[in-house]
């Protein structure tokens, strides 16, 4: 007796189905293993680098580096220091580098500089009058400032980690140049006079 076989409707809608659901199961996989807010941990090292000198001379050597470039230190300690410097990249836009940087012992009689940027972003908001005005989660600062009839607070409307690359390995190789030892060699060129990071801003009403 010969066997019935099924429609060749039915074995592509089964074929079919089956596809998509294999490929929304690699989907749901590759959103579980996406890392965070686009955090990887990977192995390169952006926020660190080894010297081979104690944590005190590198913190020394870190605010030497910092000071050469117009940082003003906010607070100092042994083994850590924190610095800071203002851009006015635009007539209206304000922006406020924060560098912190942590110096820790690494065996052998060496150790580990961190560093990490966070750069604030401050904007002209007018107002008809001088109250403050708070972003959600952010928080603000309000400075009155007069414009015509009414005035204008300078709000901060965003803050980020840096995460240019660039900036940080011209940092570490200038702490580098203030270190004991180091040939005496031409200085490297200043610092560009603008924020590490683009600074994107939507005109606010």
């Amino acid at each position: 007796m010969p066997v019935a076989r099924p429609p060749v409707r039915v074995l592509s809608c089964l074929l079919l189905a089956g596809l998509l659901t294999a490929c929304g199961a690699r989907e749901v996989r590759h959103r579980a293993e996406a890392p965070p807010l686009g955090e990887a941990f990977s192995s390169e090292d952006t926020y660190a680098r080894n010297y081979r000198v104690p944590p005190l001379i590198a913190c020394e050597a870190t605010r030497r580096a910092l000071l050469g470039q117009g940082y003003v230190i906010a607070k100092q300690a042994a083994d850590s220091l924190e610095a800071t410097k203002v851009f006015q990249p635009q007539s209206d836009v304000h922006t406020q580098l924060n560098v912190r940087a942590t110096c820790v012992e690494r065996a052998p009689g060496g150790s580990i500089v961190f560093l990490n940027a966070v750069q604030d972003l401050h904007a002209l908001k007018a107002q008809s009058s001088s109250a403050s005005v708070g972003v959600s989660m952010i928080g603000s600062v309000s400075v009155p400032v007069p414009i015509g009839s009414g005035s204008a607070n300078l709000v901060r409307v965003g803050s980020n980690t840096v995460q240019n690359q660039d900036f940080y390995q011209r940092l570490f190789d200038r702490i580098a140049v203030y270190l004991p030892g180091t040939p005496d060699v031409r200085p490297p060129l200043a610092e560009p006079d603008v924020p590490p990071d683009p600074v994107i801003i939507e005109h606010l009403d």
